[in-house]
This record gives C-alpha cells, sequence and structure tokens, in this order.
C-alpha cells in the first residue's frame, strides 16, 4: 500500500492556519482527509469552528505540549489512524496536521522518521507555514517559535496582506526570504489556496532540515521529553526549556452554559482589548447569545476582532460559551469576572 502523504500546517497564534484548513477540507478536490489538531491549553475550538463533513477524521490532541515536543502522543494518534485505515474502518487519501500557535515543527517532523511503525505507513509531504503580515516581524523579533516555523517550511503563505501598506510587506517578504530562501513565498486572502498548492508538493526534504537543526534525528527517552498526562496551561510549574516556548505564555478557557447578553460582551471585549491588546496573542471561541438559534464564532488577535455566525445548536446539544485566551501574563481573574457579568 502506498504511504499517506503528510501536511504539516503551522505558523504562529492567529496566522489562520484553521481559515485554511477550512478551505482544504471544503474545497471540491476529491479526497478524504484526515485531521490531527492541537490546541494549547486543555480546551479545544477548532474542532467546533471547522464545519464537519462526512470526508473528515478529525482527532483532538488537547495536551498542549505539541509547542514542546510531542512525539510519544502524536506516534500514538498517527499509528491509531493507520491502523483504522488498514482495518477498513476508515478512509483517508491524505493527513494534515494543523500545530498549536507555539509549536515548534522539528519535533512534529521527527515523529515521521524515528517510529518504525509510522515511517513504514506516513510520508511527510511538506511542512507549510502561515505568516501574518500585520504582527509578523513582531514575532519573529520576539519568538524563537515564529523563527523556527518559517526555517522549517517548504511553502510559506502571507496572510491579511490587507492590514499592511506595501512597503511593510515588502519587508517583511524579504525578511522571510532571509531566513529561509529555500521556500516559496505567496499571500492568501481567507485561505483561498488551490488544494494543488497544499497536498502532494513532495517538498520536505530532510537534508534541508538537518541544516536547520543538526540534532533533528536524534532520539531522547520519550519520558525524558514530557510527561504524556500533562497540560501546559497556567497551572504548569514544570520547567521546559526556555528555547521551547515563553513562559510567560500561558492559555485559559472561560465557560458558561448561561447566555450572553450581546451589548454587555461587545462592550466588555471592545475594552479589555483596549487595556491588554498587545498582551493578547490569540483568543477565540465558540458563543452562546441570547436568543440566537445559531452559535457565534467568536476571534481576534491582539486588538483585531471579529465574528461570524456559525452552524445553527442541534435540538439536544449543550448550549455552552467557550472561549480560549493565549497571552503573556493575562489577568485571568479580571477577564474571567468581567465576562460573568455580561451574562443573561
Amino acid at each position: 500500500m502506498a504511504l499517506i502523504p503528510s501536511t504539516i500546517l503551522t505558523g504562529f497564534l492567529g496566522a489562520g492556519k484553521t481559515t485554511l484548513l477550512n478551505r482544504i477540507l471544503h474545497e471540491d478536490h476529491g479526497l478524504h482527509i484526515a485531521v490531527i489538531e492541537n490546541e494549547f491549553g486543555e480546551e479545544s475550538i477548532d474542532n467546533e469552528i471547522l464545519h464537519r463533513n462526512t470526508k473528515e477524521q478529525i482527532i483532538e490532541m488537547n495536551n498542549g505540549c505539541i509547542c514542546c515536543t510531542v512525539r510519544g502522543d502524536l506516534i500514538v494518534a498517527l499509528t491509531n489512524l493507520a491502523e483504522k485505515r488498514q482495518a477498513g474502518e476508515i478512509t483517508f487519501d491524505h493527513l494534515v496536521i494543523e500545530t498549536t500557535g507555539l509549536a515548534n515543527p522539528g519535533p512534529v517532523a521527527q515523529t515521521f522518521f524515528v517510529d518504525e511503525f509510522v515511517a513504514s505507513q506516513y510520508m511527510l509531504d511538506a511542512i507549510i507555514t502561515v505568516v501574518d503580515a500585520r504582527h509578523g516581524m513582531a514575532e519573529l523579533d520576539q519568538h524563537q517559535e515564529a523563527q523556527r516555523q518559517v526555517g522549517f517550511a517548504d511553502r510559506l503563505y502571507i496572510s491579511k496582506t490587507d492590514l499592511v501598506s506595501a512597503n511593510d510587506l515588502s519587508a517583511l517578504t524579504n525578511r522571510l526570504k532571509f531566513i529561509n530562501p529555500r521556500a516559496p513565498i505567496n499571500n492568501v486572502h481567507f485561505g483561498q489556496v488551490p488544494i494543488k498548492d497544499i497536498v502532494d508538493l513532495r517538498g520536505f526534504n530532510l537534508n534541508d532540515k538537518l541544516s536547520i537543526d543538526t540534532e533533528f534525528l536524534r532520539v531522547q527517552d520519550l519520558h525524558e521529553e514530557h510527561d504524556e498526562t500533562h497540560v501546559h496551561d497556567e497551572h504548569c510549574d514544570h520547567h521546559h526549556d526556555r528555547r521551547a516556548h515563553s513562559d510567560d505564555i500561558s492559555a485559559f478557557v472561560f465557560k458558561s452554559q448561561r447566555p450572553f447578553n450581546a451589548t454587555l460582551l461587545d462592550g466588555y471585549l471592545s475594552g479589555i482589548i483596549t487595556d491588554y491588546g498587545p498582551q493578547m496573542m490569540r483568543y477565540k471561541g465558540i458563543l452562546y447569545m441570547q436568543g440566537a438559534d445559531h452559535k457565534v464564532v467568536f476571534q481576534g488577535v491582539h486588538q483585531i476582532m471579529g465574528s461570524d455566525l456559525g452552524r445553527r445548536w442541534e435540538i439536544d446539544e449543550l448550549k455552552e460559551s467557550k472561549i480560549v485566551f493565549i497571552g503573556n501574563n493575562l489577568p485571568k481573574s479580571i477577564i474571567i469576572s468581567g465576562l460573568e457579568q455580561c451574562l443573561v
């Protein structure tokens, strides 16, 4: 049986990975695509943002530590998918792994080479990296993860180009070329990329990756790498290598089964974005609004916030708002208390 081509979709927080993935899943390409997605923190939002159809198999990995090293958990997920495919329980032609925005793609790519069974079933096709035109320069300045995402990319897409000047876009493009002269660079508007530019690229070159990270294929003991039951969030008290991600970045989740008052919530969100916008690296969620029969999909990056109408609430579905905040030293108790004041 032919190896399963696999794409790693990466990019810093809020760059537009999920938007691009949604386009991949719903373009009329005739492929059956399996998805492994990861969230930074214990709650998955993307799985609800992604509109479901019958041609996808989505597996959630919510331990958050894909941003550090995930080989143990990822090997299990890849093995389970392959075994179910062999048994005829599921069908898929291509795999997409969407990493958390804080991921170092190196350990994710490494998984395809260090496990014998995984290597016998999958072929790493390409690493696709999305870069936010508005915040990309600052993220490259401040976060090694963003630099490594660009450095490991086989293809780069710059999103939100309409939010920056031509000079700023040119400067960012030149910087990306300097970091990674091998990867083609294209602009992308709301994930509108032809499927032929995403899958079956045969773009992954192991020798190139070894030039970026000489220890790419070094195998550590998985217990040394991470506790597989661990959730890296605001309660984390272990010592990650500071090269993995900033210890000041944490995630927390707000949940409530009471509906929001739309007017109160709109005013409050505008206020916290004004006060804490620079610290709010990424925030997104599903909102249960008073009197609404559809979910509201809400997401933002720093001071840029937007919402859209989601799918209708199912008759027997638990109506619940769920918002995840990822940021730098965010005042969790203040934000949650304010959100509670916006509930009906």
